[in-house]
């Protein structure tokens, strides 16, 4: 059974994790395979990023999977989860660590806001 504060971390690392796979620039190139970004400008002058998955099968699969943070949250849930149960002295370290970055980005949210 896993206590509350584990269920936290595990649901703080999960979400970092799943942030860091589906939106931060650093593993783009873990995307870049599966999508294809393009900037369109808005009839209001803005610019906004559009993914366009690339091929077909597994291939459309995986970048459908890496587009939906919805989906990867499940996957990466899953792994760290069986990471806690199974292998919990390599983990461990990797849960804490990961769910201080998610306190620390969620904390940067509330008072910087999301402008970067």
């Amino acid at each position: 059974m896993v206590s509350w504060f584990s269920l936290a971390l595990l649901g703080l690392a999960a979400f970092r994790l799943t942030r860091l796979i589906v939106f931060d620039e650093i593993t783009s190139f873990l995307r870049a395979p599966f999508h294809k970004v393009e900037e369109e400008l808005l009839e209001d002058g803005s610019v906004e990023e559009v993914i366009y998955i690339r091929g077909k099968g597994l291939r459309k699969f995986v970048g459908e999977l890496l587009s939906c943070h919805w989906c990867t949250a499940i996957w990466s849930a899953a792994f760290l989860y069986m990471g806690y149960t199974f292998l919990l002295n390599i983990f461990y370290p990797v849960i804490v660590i990961l769910a201080l970055a998610a306190i620390s980005s969620i904390i940067q949210t509330l008072i910087i806001g999301n402008d970067n």
